[in-house]
């Protein structure tokens, strides 16, 4: 294997292997990069340790990027966000036991989400681990991530990386993607084989996501659902937009006259200010819509379920789009369930709008532009004002305007309030450049999808952080600087979890549970690591800092003094914290 770096078997004396050249031979180590690299993998997310150390160092050597992080759970959170953006699997390398903990976290989310990654976790030796005899971070890895995850699979023998690799990349991306785990004990890199046998052991995934084209009959049904409705809504998830079939998605909308309603990370397929776009009515047109197409957008917690006050009341029908079979039917009935890929799904259902389609009722269009004109009118009010000191509206108005001039941004948003405000405020133009906490609404996704995302496209990156969950990966500073990353860190500080006003209860010197500290300079973090600090406690200071950020492409931090008054506690999701809910 010409890239290799191969031993050589010792020669055997003269007399008894005659005049014939050395064998070359293989480790594990390159086994697993050459497997890799057959597959189409030119970046790892890692964090160096036993024992990969040596892995990540030969990664490099034989070409691959090697991104380190400071904390595993990023390393996995940038890996499954460049799996999102590219569909091939993004890879996170971790050391044993406590290092593969802390990537599980990130491995579960991807699952939850979709995103095609792998976890490879180096871990100790089988016989010590099954007789518990107490080997150094000994941990059946296994067996623990078995259920957190899409498959997981160990390899023991050499001979078998070829295979084990296939299977982890055929896993993630297959049907539903996910996230698979990779199990590594550290005797396997040591191993050896002769070269050429490696060579023939390794394989490379053919057609690892075939379409999944729906059954005639199914489309069909589905044609005849929505031709019926009298006030039809499209809904897009984040599935339609990692499906890449932008332009039939736009077609098929744009064909059929139907109103559609974007899920966060579906922000873009269409332009946010698209004529059909109902995002600004979207409580109008979930309660009164008789016929709902899902593409890509599953009816869970983010979409009330598909019933209850959200929905209206009403009896709806339902078109879903999903190319798990399971999934219909999982909280309300699905009337018309296309099971497939969303792109053959889509193809399909355009190939049937014909020139007979009648567009919806044009009373129905009427007043979903009514409702808004209306909403629309009062958040221009509501951004045109300046209030002293900013709050949430007055700060992301100047990233609303910033990226209506340069759509090619990527944006990373997570928070309570901060990202509840931007998903409605911050309209996108350009499919997949929103990348947020999706499916699970955990923090700490900011900084690893923002290196990813500027590691994967080169593009510049704006994460739209609150105090709070940027507290979750705020070292990962340190290695957008080490790697000069074009990103630019707006930490919207408003002195705590929610706000900053709680009072301890108890009268004692402590402060609330959600208070951080008052008035904390985050700029100086990125300083210390040779990153430019921003101090910004007007729009205009804001607008500037990331103006100059995206003009010279430095990391850069911007401290954005927010009204600690500003905000509700829980954001959008007061009715999930029961406390709150009684306030």
């Amino acid at each position: 294997m010409a890239s290799a770096v191969v031993a050589q078997r010792a020669q055997e004396p003269a007399e008894q292997a005659g005049a014939q050249a050395p064998e070359a031979v293989i480790d594990g180590f390159h086994l697993v990069l050459e497997a890799l690299k057959l597959n189409g993998i030119d970046t790892i997310y890692a964090l160096p340790g036993i024992p990969i150390t040596d892995l990540t160092r030969m990664a490099q050597g034989e070409g691959l990027r090697v991104i380190s992080f400071r904390h595993e759970q990023h390393a996995g959170n940038a890996a499954a966000a460049a799996g999102f953006l590219t569909r091939k699997p993004g890879i996170c390398l971790t050391v044993s036991a406590p290092g593969f903990l802390n990537g599980l976290t990130a491995l579960a989310n991807a699952t939850t989400n979709c995103f095609p990654m792998i976890l490879i976790s180096g871990s100790s030796e089988r016989e010590v681990v099954d007789l518990q005899q107490g080997d150094y971070e000994e941990m059946d890895q296994l067996a623990i991530a078995k259920p957190l995850c899409k498959a997981a699979y160990r390899v023991l023998h050499a001979q078998d990386i070829g295979i084990g690799v296939a299977r982890a990349v055929r896993s993630a991306l297959s049907g539903r993607p996910g996230g698979v785990y990779l199990d590594l004990p550290a005797k396997l890199f040591a191993q050896t084989m002769d070269a050429e046998a490696g060579r023939r052991s390794l394989v490379k995934v053919v057609d690892p996501a075939p379409a999944q084209r729906p059954a005639l009959e199914a489309v069909q049904r589905a044609l005849d659902v929505l031709r019926s409705a009298k006030r039809p809504l499209v809904i897009l998830g984040k599935g339609a937009a990692y499906a890449q079939a932008d332009a039939d998605i736009r077609a098929l909308i744009e064909k059929t006259g139907m109103p559609y309603l974007p899920m966060s990370m579906a922000k873009g397929l269409l332009p946010d200010n698209h004529a059909q776009s109902a995002a600004a009515a979207r409580s109008y047109v979930l309660q009164e819509a008789d016929v709902v197409l899902l593409v890509g957008a599953r009816l869970n917690w983010l979409l009330s379920h598909g019933k209850g006050k959200t929905w209206g009341g009403t009896p709806k029908q339902f078109v879903q789009i999903d190319i798990s079979p399971t999934e219909m039917d999982s909280n309300v009935a699905i009337g018309a369930p296309l099971v497939g890929d969303v792109a053959s799904c889509v193809q399909a259902l355009l190939e049937g709008v014909d020139a007979k389609w009648a567009p919806p009722p044009a009373e129905w269009l009427r007043a979903i532009a009514e409702r808004r004109d209306k909403n629309l009118a009062k958040m221009a009010a509501t951004l045109a004002a300046n209030p002293v000191p900013m709050n949430f509206h007055s700060a992301l108005g100047v990233v609303r305007n910033i990226v209506r001039e340069r759509p090619d941004i990527y944006l990373v948003n997570e928070g309570a309030n901060t990202l509840d405000f931007a998903r409605s405020i911050v309209d996108m133009y350009q499919p997949r450049k929103r990348l947020d906490v999706g499916t699970w609404g955990i923090m700490g996704i900011g900084m690893g999808f923002a290196v990813a995302a500027a590691v994967t496209t080169g593009k510049p990156v704006i994460a739209v952080e609150g105090d709070s969950a940027f507290g979750f990966s705020g070292m990962e500073i340190e290695t957008i600087c080490r790697y000069e990353l074009p990103v630019c860190v707006v930490v919207f500080n408003n002195n705590g979890v929610y706000r900053g006003t709680d009072k301890n209860l108890g009268g004692g010197k402590d402060v609330a549970p959600t208070v951080f500290v008052k008035g904390a300079r985050y700029d100086k973090m990125i300083e210390a690591f040779g990153g430019v600090g921003v101090h910004a406690t007007t729009p205009a200071e804001l607008e500037q800092g990331i103006r100059q950020a995206l003009a010279s492409g430095r990391p850069t931090l911007i401290n954005a003094v927010i009204d600690e008054n500003a905000g509700t506690e829980s954001g959008r999701i007061t009715s999930l914290n029961p406390a709150a809910a009684k306030k």
